[in-house]
C-alpha cells in the first residue's frame, strides 16, 4: 500500500528555504509567520547547502543578539551536512528513513535541486488518505 505512494503527491512543493546571505532576523520572521521549525537552505543554483531550525537558532542566541545590526546571516548558523532524498522515494521509504535519521523533515531533490520537503506530517497524511477519504480540515 505505502510503497506504492510517491513522497511527491505529498511533499511540501513550496516550503520556506534560505540562502546562506540571508540575514538571521530575516530567518526568525519567516520561521515565526509561517510556522515551521525549520528551513532548508539553497544556494543561487537551487541546490541544497544546509539546513536551519529553530535549535540551531536557539543555541546561537547570543550570537544572534550580538549581531542584531543585521551582519549574521542564516550561513553562519546553519548545518552543512544534509541528507536529502530523492524525488523517486515512496511514502514507505521516506518513514523508515526519516525514523533511521531521527529526522522530522527533509528536503526532496531531483537531479542534484531542490524540489520540496518530505515531512513526518506528510507522511502521515499520505497514510491516513490511503485508508480514508481526506479531510480538507487537514491541510
Amino acid at each position: 500500500m505505502l510503497n506504492s505512494i510517491a513522497i511527491k503527491d505529498f511533499m511540501s512543493k513550496d516550503p520556506v528555504t534560505f540562502t546562506p546571505e540571508t540575514p538571521i532576523i530575516d530567518a526568525l520572521h519567516q520561521i515565526l509567520v509561517h510556522k515551521v521549525s525549520g528551513a532548508t537552505v539553497l544556494d543561487d543554483t537551487g541546490a541544497v547547502v544546509g539546513v536551519i531550525s529553530e535549535i540551531d537558532l536557539l543555541n546561537s542566541l547570543e550570537q544572534i543578539s550580538y549581531y542584531q545590526e543585521g551582519d549574521a546571516r542564516i550561513g553562519d548558523l546553519m548545518s552543512t551536512s544534509v541528507d536529502v532524498m530523492p524525488l523517486e522515494t515512496n511514502i514507505f521509504q521516506a518513514a523508515q528513513t526519516l525514523c533511521e535519521l531521527k529526522r522530522r523533515r527533509m528536503p526532496v531533490v531531483k537531479d542534484g535541486c531542490f524540489v520540496g520537503q518530505i515531512s513526518c506530517r506528510s507522511i502521515l497524511q499520505a497514510f491516513k488518505d490511503s485508508l480514508l477519504e481526506h479531510d480538507k480540515s487537514e491541510d
